[in-house]
């Protein structure tokens, strides 16, 4: 834990952390939020599906417009923009009761979804040196998954409780705190876009970012059916209740997950590790499919939450080592236009299974979707290979100076 200890030590990494975890937990309770919304008010599961389907749809659809818009203009008027629109778009959503405009304004709300985490990440590349970015991608995914569980746990239940219309009131004015403490940060209002090489080629065009688009395609999909099966499940069991127990077993575990891995020496390339925590994820996705809502459906989710959590430590430094220079926020948004899209469609897909022929069918997809990811990143590892490397201690020592005070 020493590691952790002298990361806090550094200059902007608690500003980084407390600006953006408000926004991050309103990020956490939108999508059950939309779903109890809609489905108290249309008695529709699938209709619910629909819903998140179509929000999440529309934010990642604009998402690499908006990580590109980032990498050309900064972040301070984007993020001042966007943050107040997606709140006034939730407190709208929260007074309707017709399904034709819960859709259209859950869709709208997609559309001006603040780049929270699109945001963040570069910022770690100039508040830690390069050798404690392991480290500080360990925290950045402990915050996201602590948001995960205290999300889905508020959304579930003020959504069951007498007043049933706070959840999407409470998400906006997260986002308010969040997302606007966030924009107003020195850090974040003074970035500035890293230049494009002289060699520079389209993103679509880039072998890599390719091959993680494919295996997004999988992992999306899976994603969004396992988003609306388990509160389907749990509803049509008539303990809607556990939706908040089993999110909020898989959130901690992954929390646990992202900082065992930031502990893992760098003397392991990201990719080599990235590739063997991805196998032992597809092994323990195997029970979900067999598992019904109560304590064996938070161990399987719990054992998912783990191993995927130690994954998208591993995952940030593949797209760092492998994006073209003059992208970091770009790359990571067209990648969420991607799987985040196939994810919007596996939700209303979970959604229409769930509730026309069994969760559980459902639920075997997503296990599905992780192994033939799995053989993607398999098949397509070359295209990989410039994050199957160890960073000298010559490197370590640059990169150290380049992310001094004195440099910044």
């Amino acid at each position: 834990m020493k590691r952790y200890t002298e990361l806090f030590r550094i200059p902007n990494v608690w500003v980084l952390v407390l600006a953006c975890f408000p926004a991050r937990v309103a990020y956490g309770m939108v999508g059950l939020a939309i779903f109890f919304k809609v489905e108290q008010a249309t008695n529709s599961i699938a209709v619910a599906g629909l819903a998140i389907g179509l929000n999440g749809a529309a934010g990642s659809f604009t998402a690499g417009i908006r990580g590109s818009i980032l990498d050309k203009y900064g972040q301070k008027w984007p993020l001042r923009i966007m943050v107040p629109t997606y709140a006034s778009m939730a407190l709208l959503l929260n007074t309707m009761h017709s399904k034709p405009l819960m859709l259209t304004f859950a869709f709208i709300m997609g559309l001006s979804a603040p780049p929270i985490n699109l945001s963040v990440r570069p910022l770690w590349k100039i508040v830690v040196p390069e050798d404690f970015l392991r480290t500080a991608y360990a925290v950045d995914t402990a915050i996201m998954s602590a948001a995960g569980v205290v999300g889905p746990v508020i959304a579930t239940t003020l959504a069951l409780s007498s007043h049933p219309s706070l959840p999407l009131n409470i998400c906006a004015a997260l986002m308010l705190i969040g997302g606007g403490s966030l924009a107003i940060t020195k850090v974040s209002s003074g970035w500035i876009p890293e230049k494009k090489g002289a060699d520079h080629l389209p993103l679509w065009k880039h072998k890599p970012l390719q091959l993680l688009m494919i295996e997004g395609c999988f992992i999306g999909f899976g994603w969004g059916v396992f988003d609306v099966a388990i509160p389907a499940f749990t509803t049509i069991e008539k303990v809607p209740h556990l939706t908040a127990w089993i999110f909020a077993a898989m959130g901690v575990c992954n929390i646990l997950g992202g900082l065992l891995a930031g502990l893992v020496s760098r003397k392991t390339s990201s990719l080599r590790a990235m590739r063997r925590a991805y196998a032992v994820w597809f092994v323990v996705s195997i029970p979900i499919a067999f598992t019904h809502p109560g304590w064996t459906m938070i161990l399987a989710s719990a054992g998912l939450g783990l191993v995927g959590g130690a994954i998208q430590v591993f995952y940030w430094e593949v797209m760092e080592a492998i994006r073209p220079k003059g992208s970091p926020t770009a790359m990571m948004g067209w990648l969420w236009t991607v799987e985040g899209t196939l994810m919007s469609v596996g939700a209303m897909v979970g959604g229409v299974i769930s509730e026309k022929r069994s969760p559980t069918f459902a639920l075997a997809l997503t296990s599905i979707c992780i192994g033939a990811g799995y053989l993607i990143l398999g098949i397509g590892k070359d295209r990989l290979k410039a994050a199957d490397r160890i960073p000298t201690d010559e490197e370590d020592l640059a990169a150290m100076k380049d992310n001094s005070p004195t440099n910044l």
